[in-house]
């Protein structure tokens, strides 16, 4: 019995001995894996002057709109145009029931002939008095009583005159013509449709070609680019300082092939949205530009001094904070928080956090944490794809 417990005791021993050697040993190959430096791809932060194009939505607008109302009021009773057609300066567009113009011409004209009678008849009786007069067979005052008669009347016939001009103007303005040549919009007025002379909107003509484009900047984003400006040695008081180009893309995400002009700046911010409103305008040969479109503008032209640029991949997003890898000293990897600025090409604008001499990691990050040991490998911005310019340049066509 005593040799049976001997062999036990030995052999429950035997086992704790192998397990705790198992156990130190899973732990040693645990410490080795976790002390595995981490493959990473990094590159040096680049630093230059960059061309940057600042991105805002905008909508398009007629250069030229013009609202066509009629200057006499009338039932409408032709249409010369179909909505959306293209229109000429001075091309009938409605022609409005005319009846009544046409018998006030008449009516106008009748009281025309009326008063050039009653002034011969009147002029007639003047010549005989003033003949009487010089025999003495009539008083001065007759005479000159006779005179104002005359002067009267030709009062009364210019006034008669001005009645027919206008009465007749009344007649020709029913017929409405286009006030400019452009294309017209398809919530035209029907035929049938009683217009009230200045009031009803028959139909809106609008040039396309140049076209409006209507956009607006943040205070913050105007005292921005005015800093560059000026770090560039652009006079900013000069009216003839050229301002920067704009480029748009439409709604499907196409870039348009044209490059357009920026002409004016709202005089002051609106006090509601503290922005500032931009006009440009941009070439539309082809009309593919409509009113009423909604773009996205880049400014073209513009340049951020000493820039320093990262490649988008290796920023990373934590809650509201912005944030890159960099090789340590100690060749680990350390963290550093940063102000984003804008895009470029396949990077970032760094406004704060590095420094012109960190090395940011830019692959190998899926896993990687802060105060990780990392194996390094420089690569350059060609080896990793890496453009400071658009994938898509848009023509440069005026």
């Amino acid at each position: 019995m005593a040799g049976f417990l001997g062999r036990k005791t030995a052999a429950i021993i035997s086992t704790i001995i192998l397990g705790t050697s198992i156990i130190f040993s899973g732990c040693g190959q645990q410490e080795q894996a976790e002390q595995k430096n981490t493959p990473v791809k990094a590159m040096k932060v680049i630093q230059q002057d960059t061309p940057i194009a600042y991105s805002y939505p905008g909508h398009l607008q007629g250069k030229e709109e013009v609202q066509v109302h009629a200057r006499v009021s009338g039932s409408i009773l032709e249409k010369y145009f179909s909505g959306g057609d293209f229109v000429y300066a001075g091309q009938p567009l409605y022609k409005l029931d005319s009846r009544q113009y046409e018998t006030a011409v008449i009516s106008a004209q009748a009281e025309l002939s009326k008063a050039e009678s009653n002034l011969r008849n009147a002029q007639e009786e003047l010549g005989r008095y003033e003949t009487l007069w010089k025999d003495r067979a009539v008083s001065e005052q007759t005479l000159t009583n006779k005179r104002a008669d005359v002067e009267g009347y030709m009062a009364t016939v210019a006034a008669e005159r001005a009645a027919v001009r206008k009465a007749q103007e009344n007649l020709d303005d029913t017929i409405v013509y286009a006030p400019m040549s452009g294309r017209v919009s398809v919530d035209d007025v029907a035929v049938g449709t009683y217009a009230t002379a200045g009031t009803t909107t028959l139909v809106t003509v609008g040039t396309m070609d140049p076209i409006n484009v209507q956009f607006s900047v943040s205070e913050t984003e105007y005292l921005n680019l005015l800093a560059e400006a000026m770090e560039t040695g652009v006079d900013i008081r000069n009216d003839n300082t050229p301002m920067p180009r704009i480029k748009i893309s439409l709604s499907n995400g196409k870039d348009y092939p044209y490059i357009g002009d920026i002409i004016a700046a709202d005089r002051a911010l609106s006090t509601n949205a503290g922005s500032l409103t931009i006009r440009a305008t941009i070439a539309n040969p082809q009309g593919i530009l409509l009113p009423g479109m909604f773009v996205q503008v880049r400014l073209v032209g513009t340049k951020s001094m000493n820039a320093m640029l990262v490649p988008q991949r290796a920023v990373q997003q934590l809650l509201d904070e912005s944030f890159v890898l960099v090789v340590g000293e100690n060749g680990k990897s350390i963290s550093k928080n940063v102000k984003v600025g804008e895009k470029v090409g396949s990077y970032y604008i760094i406004e704060k956090g590095l420094e012109p001499s960190d090395v940011v990691i830019v692959e190998g990050l899926t896993n990687l944490q802060a105060g990780q040991g990392i194996d390094v490998t420089m690569v350059t911005p060609d080896e990793m794809g890496f453009s400071i310019t658009e994938s898509k340049e848009i023509t440069d066509k005026s």
